[in-house]
């Protein structure tokens, strides 16, 4: 019996980001969607499918859980590749997807986080200690105003949530981050 903490085998864990991708995909559509279809169309057996996510909250969120660590890891990988604003600004595009994949979510993970006896929602401590990597190396190279924080960026940040998932929502989240980020470069010490 494996650890619960053991890594997966490669196949197992290619198997469970199939899920997780597949998942994304089908409840984002409908969040009733049935387990099965999404098992069937992931290519796993239905003990597969039941091994890594017992039940459907399990499954909501972990998705969840997994695309704002994907997000939140994807600011260090961006820092190391690019200058500090480009960085910045390609990381808020990162958050859009997922605003954008937790907002087609919301049913789904307010079914799973809702009711007695309950999962509890997963904290946001991942995505605010990336934007607060990022705004620190912004601040040291002088590309945004100082004293920002992580907390006041994601609040203005907050409106990508309002965008309509389903419609043509890029955009849009193009512009208010635009505005977003020279709302941070204005008074910067470097401009």
């Amino acid at each position: 019996m494996q650890k619960k903490d053991a890594p997966l085998r490669s196949d197992a864990q290619r198997n469970r980001e199939r899920i997780l991708e597949v998942a994304v995909a089908e409840l984002t559509h409908c969040a009733d969607a049935p387990l099965s279809a999404i098992a069937k169309k992931a290519g796993v057996g239905q003990g597969t499918f039941y091994r890594n996510f017992p039940n459907r909250e399990a499954l909501v969120l972990e998705i969840y859980r997994h695309e704002m660590q994907q997000v939140a890891d994807s600011a260090a990988q961006l820092l190391r590749t690019r200058e500090p604003d480009q960085a910045l600004r390609e990381w808020m595009d990162c958050l859009a997807r997922f605003a954008m994949t937790k907002a087609g979510l919301a049913d789904a993970i307010r079914q799973a986080t809702s009711g007695p006896g309950s999962l509890e929602k997963p904290g946001h401590a991942p995505v605010t200690d990336a934007a607060e990597l990022l705004l620190r190396a912004n601040e040291e190279a002088g590309t945004i105003r100082p004293g920002v924080t992580a907390e006041d960026c994601l609040l203005a940040i907050g409106g990508l949530w309002q965008i309509d998932p389903l419609g043509d929502w890029q955009p849009r989240a193009t512009r208010l981050l635009d505005l977003i980020m020279d709302g941070l470069r204005a008074g910067a010490p470097g401009r």
